[in-house]
């Protein structure tokens, strides 16, 4: 397909917003392919390496007080690290992990038939007019199965779009915005809220060690924002990105299928089996977390902590059991060779995404392996710092919410951005009066409205992949103009429903104070 181009007229007739979308994505896809440009980073990074660490580059980790040094990676212990390495830099990369274990099950479900049917089922009982909607706040919620988002919603999202005549690449942008720049908020508290919540406390003890962080630091605000970014999502999707790809090229649309009179009866035995199986699974999951004793329960405070971190194998089990329930009663599956044999077409999908994930995964750990990245986070904050902003901790706040936007540009995992930028944030704004929790809440707010935007982001080019499956010639710039009026729209509104939630003394979760007072007087200067 060649490059895609929209009408003179339609051109004429489009806004600024559209105009602007469309010189980006024709600049954008002038890059080179996805797996070139890791590539090309790759090689950038060395070269970068090589030279800040020969000029001594250093930062003070104000956790540790101890120096970080830019390494070089063409020294030779680096290349001898990467070469006997390799293998494992591969294994470890967290998102191909995820993606392998859900794939097995999603394949089996998605190959049987199981999805189509279920999309069908869901698009009857969903009116039309509210799929949009539905879509997004399903993405938002989705982070409490972790990561399973990514791989799970976003092509569900974008085959229900297609099997009502909408465009499925709206359908997948709707999805990816809500699970990737809606992943701060949920109703329900979540692994990250444990991850972030623990980093937060260790760095708010640099000030007060006696300070508790909760793991429902924020879920008061968390819950809050849910509506506010399905609905911005929502819109942004109707009005924004599904006219703009309607007025471009078509998408690849699937054979017709052979009629079948059967057919309709198949699939309702078969969504019935799906659903005893998934009963099955639910039951398996409540047995196993019954009891502070059980296995999914902490066995030192009885905690549900384990059962959230094992949602990854959670959803593998749910999409296991009930896409094999579904081919029995569909008669699609016969005996365990057909089983085996779907999972694995299922698999066979996401190949080109492997030899993504390859470079991806190197240029990830180099990165690391460089401390790149941590003197970038460190100086960022130190000039934050220095902007003279005492007395005005909403403007340091949104401070916080800009600089996790840029560092979310370098460093993917929230988690990881957060340890570097915590021990200096978190201080520094208690020492000025504000509560570590909305430190904490500023963060999140700035590490989702990015993620959709930035090719490092570690599930960008899985996404990539999915949009090709309708659009073959879809390149990095076309996925960038699709996405960024998603985050133009979350940064207006969820950076406005976070100063308005602040300024008006609203607690960020249960028991919690924005402001705090320190155990000595403040300095009048950062």
């Amino acid at each position: 397909m060649s490059e895609p181009k929209l009408d003179e007229a339609e051109i004429a007739r489009a806004g600024w917003i559209v105009r602007t979308l469309n010189w980006i994505e024709r600049v954008g896809n002038k890059l080179p392919d996805p797996v070139t440009l890791f590539i090309i980073a790759i090689g950038l990074v060395m070269v970068l390496s090589a030279y800040y660490a020969g000029q001594g580059a250093t930062a003070i980790n104000p956790a540790t007080g101890e120096p970080v040094k830019a390494i070089s990676l063409l020294d030779t212990a680096q290349i001898r690290r990467l070469f006997t390495e390799l293998p494992q830099i591969l294994t470890s990369f967290p998102p191909l992990g995820v993606v392998l274990v859900i794939i097995v099950g999603v394949g089996l479900a998605e190959r049987s038939g199981m999805f189509n049917a279920a999309i069908g089922a869901m698009v009857r009982a969903v009116p039309k007019t509210f799929l949009t909607l539905a879509v997004t706040f399903a993405g938002v919620q989705s982070s409490i199965a972790s990561d399973a988002g990514y791989v799970v919603l976003i092509p569900l999202a974008a085959a229900a779009f297609a099997s009502v005549g909408r465009h499925p690449i709206a359908g997948l942008s709707a999805a990816f915005a809500g699970v990737a720049g809606g992943f701060a908020a949920n109703v329900s508290i979540t692994t990250g809220d444990a991850l972030l919540s623990g980093l937060t406390q260790a760095a708010a003890g640099l000030v007060d060690k006696t300070y508790t962080v909760e793991i429902t630091a924020n879920w008061y605000f968390l819950a809050a924002i849910v509506p506010v970014y399905a609905i911005v999502a929502a819109l942004v999707c109707e009005r924004i990105v599904e006219p703009r790809l309607n007025a471009g090229p078509d998408w690849v649309r699937q054979a017709p299928e052979i009629e079948d009179g059967n057919k309709a009866a198949r699939e309702r035995w078969g969504l019935r089996f799906a659903m005893l199986g998934f009963l099955l699974v639910l039951a398996l999951i409540a047995w196993l977390s019954w009891t502070p004793e059980s296995p999914l329960r902490d066995p030192k405070t009885g905690s549900f902590e384990p059962l959230f971190r094992s949602m990854v194998a959670i959803m593998f089990l749910v999409f296991a059991v009930s896409g094999l329930a579904y081919g029995i009663g569909a008669g699609v599956i016969k005996n365990d060779k057909d089983a085996v044999q779907l999972t694995t077409k299922g698999v066979a999908d996401i190949s080109a995404y492997l030899v993504l994930a390859f470079f991806a995964a190197v240029f990830v750990a180099l990165f690391n392996w460089s401390n790149l990245g941590t003197l970038m986070a460190i100086n960022g904050a130190e000039f934050l710092k220095g902007l003279g902003l005492a007395g005005q901790p909403l403007l340091l706040l949104v401070g916080v919410i800009i600089l996790a936007m840029i560092t979310d540009l370098l460093i993917g995992s929230a988690s990881a951005k957060w340890a570097i930028l915590a021990p200096i944030m978190v201080p520094m704004l208690m020492l000025l009066g504000v509560a570590p929790e909305a430190t904490q809440a500023a963060y999140r707010v700035g590490d989702s409205t990015t993620n959709m935007i930035t090719p490092f982001m570690t599930y960008f080019p899985l996404i990539l992949i999915m949009a090709r499956k309708y659009r073959p010639d879809y390149g990095i710039g076309s996925m960038m103009a699709l996405m960024l009026p998603y985050t133009v729209a979350f940064f207006i509104a969820s950076g406005t429903f976070f100063a308005v939630w602040f300024s008006l003394g609203i607690p960020f979760g249960p028991g919690v104070e924005n402001q705090y007072v320190p155990k000595f007087a403040a300095p009048t200067a950062p």
